[in-house]
């Protein structure tokens, strides 16, 4: 996948993967170094002594002094999870707003609020003197995070060329998990101050990532979908498209985006279009994905992987390292898919990943409630057993279900109805996201060990769905993937209805 390679066949456009468009899009991946950072961030603050201490007490008291509860439910507060599940309700709202300034205004303007909105909360979060001064931080994070996750997505599967889109677009996944990454580590340093105000550095460093995100999106070029849609000339986009593509023979491109952008201009209202029969697989796909993204349990290791380690009988330097061990994992193996998933696909790897991570949560889940019970402790070799098996898991959602989760709803929508699609699976991921959130810990409390057997069980319907229902879209331009509903043995035949009314349109469109 060399720069500069040329790109013409299969019906794909024209162009070459520029250093423009790279720098662009690892600029604005930057978005997801922000919500990586605040994952991983929040998850190893909750189990830190200090942090406790000074605003949850009674789970600080739980944890060492109250013999008789049970292992599964010392961290069980509301409280505390309304610190750490305060950001995705703020996300939820945010992300409805993001989706017609996103429209209106374009990508870039979304992408820059998110940085300055982040920088705001990390620093109220970094000087928190009380729990609501750190709760009210949390949802300015969530309003970032909700116009990042909004913006980001579409802006790289709009700049990238059709042969990269997927690779392009996973760079978001991977930028969530080196923000995942980098607060781990951080996590690790501040735990070690021995003023206990370690928690405040962890949290006020949520600014640096915002900063250069606002810094670079002060500099960023606007996609052509976006200039089209929000009115300007041809010739600026076809000036931009040259730009991007590294190519002046850019016209079909251009045909299929005047297109498009005629047909967004016909509709007034995105959000009721998009429950028209027409697009009802876009609609399925909208609110399934980042469903089934978060029922993969991946939150349990995500929010509380320190907290979990804790559980299972790992000091509190020890737990924090564990997690950093995860999210390197991650890491790693979202960067291997970045570069295959445009050689063998979206299927493959949800498939797989799906496969690797049901196995992996069976044998943990097994192992936890024939060791653990409520008042015993794993021996330090079955913990790093265990260690290990949750590391086979986070490798299968790295190469799948992580950064797919984001391409595929990214990639499927229709430019008329794009703004509201992502909006639609932002919402939807923030709810559920917000659910697990807010619930895991009474979960851990009630089911114990089988909080595994829990989303092990809802990885086998997801990858049934995905095996069924799910086309391939790999290197299809974006304003031609809708075709592949067409084509598909089970939405064919809810959009078939449609097709004498798109080649009515298409006719007259051509005269």
């Amino acid at each position: 996948m060399a720069v500069g390679i040329g790109i013409e066949n299969g019906g794909q456009y024209n162009g070459k993967m520029t250093p423009f468009v790279v720098f662009s899009c690892m600029m604005a991946a930057m978005g997801g170094v922000l919500f990586g950072y605040d994952i991983g961030i929040s998850g190893g603050v909750t189990s830190m002594e200090s942090f406790l201490k000074k605003f949850f007490p009674e789970v600080d008291r739980k944890m060492k002094e109250d013999k008789d509860i049970s292992n599964y439910c010392k961290f069980d507060s509301q409280l505390l999870t309304s610190f750490t599940s305060s950001l995705y309700l703020a996300g939820l709202v945010a992300s409805f707003f993001a989706s017609s300034m996103t429209k209106s205004l374009g990508r870039r303007p979304s992408i820059l609020f998110s940085g300055v909105v982040f920088i705001a909360g990390a620093a109220l979060g970094g000087a928190a003197m009380n729990v609501y001064m750190l709760i009210l931080g949390r949802v300015l994070l969530g309003v970032g995070v909700g116009f990042a996750n909004q913006a980001v997505p579409l802006y790289l599967s709009e700049m990238a060329p059709s042969n990269y889109r997927g690779a392009i677009n996973n760079g978001f996944q991977f930028s969530v998990g080196i923000g995942a990454l980098a607060a781990n580590l951080i996590n690790f340093g501040t735990q070690k101050i021995k003023s206990g105000n370690g928690w405040r550095i962890s949290l006020a460093l949520a600014a640096f990532p915002a900063s250069i995100l606002t810094l670079g999106a002060l500099f960023l070029p606007e996609t052509p979908n976006s200039l089209i849609q929000r009115g300007n000339t041809h010739q600026l986009v076809d000036e931009m498209l040259q730009r991007i593509r590294g190519t002046p023979n850019v016209q079909s491109e251009l045909a299929d985006l005047i297109k498009a952008s005629e047909i967004a201009k016909s509709i007034d209202n995105p959000f009721k279009n998009i429950m028209r029969r027409k697009y009802r697989p876009q609609l399925v796909m909208a609110i399934a994905i980042p469903f089934f993204q978060q029922v993969t349990g991946i939150n349990v290791i995500a929010f509380y992987a320190p907290v979990l380690f804790r559980t299972i009988g790992l000091g509190e330097s020890a737990s924090l390292f564990s997690a950093i061990m995860t999210g390197a994992v991650g890491l790693v193996t979202t960067f291997i898919s970045m570069l295959v998933v445009d050689k063998l696909g979206r299927r493959v790897l949800f498939i797989a990943g799906g496969l690797q991570m049901f196995v992996s949560q069976v044998i943990v889940g097994g192992l936890l409630a024939a060791l653990l019970g409520d008042h015993g402790a794993v021996s330090k070799g079955y913990g790093y057993l265990l260690l290990v098996l949750i590391c086979v898991y986070v490798a299968g959602f790295g190469w799948s279900w992580g950064p797919l989760g984001w391409l595929v709803p990214s990639e499927i929508f229709p430019l008329e109805i794009r703004s509201a699609g992502q909006s639609i699976t932002v919402a939807t991921s923030f709810v559920f996201t917000f659910i697990i959130a807010q619930t895991f810990l009474t979960m851990l409390c009630h089911l114990k060990a089988g909080i595994f057997f829990f989303f092990g069980g809802w990885v086998v319907v997801m990858t049934v769905f995905v095996y069924y229902f799910l086309p391939e879209t790999k290197n299809l331009p974006i304003e031609k993937v809708e075709r592949v509903w067409r084509e598909h043995w089970f939405w064919k035949r809810i959009v078939g209805e449609d097709e004498e009314e798109r080649k009515v349109g298409d006719f007259h469109s051509s005269l």
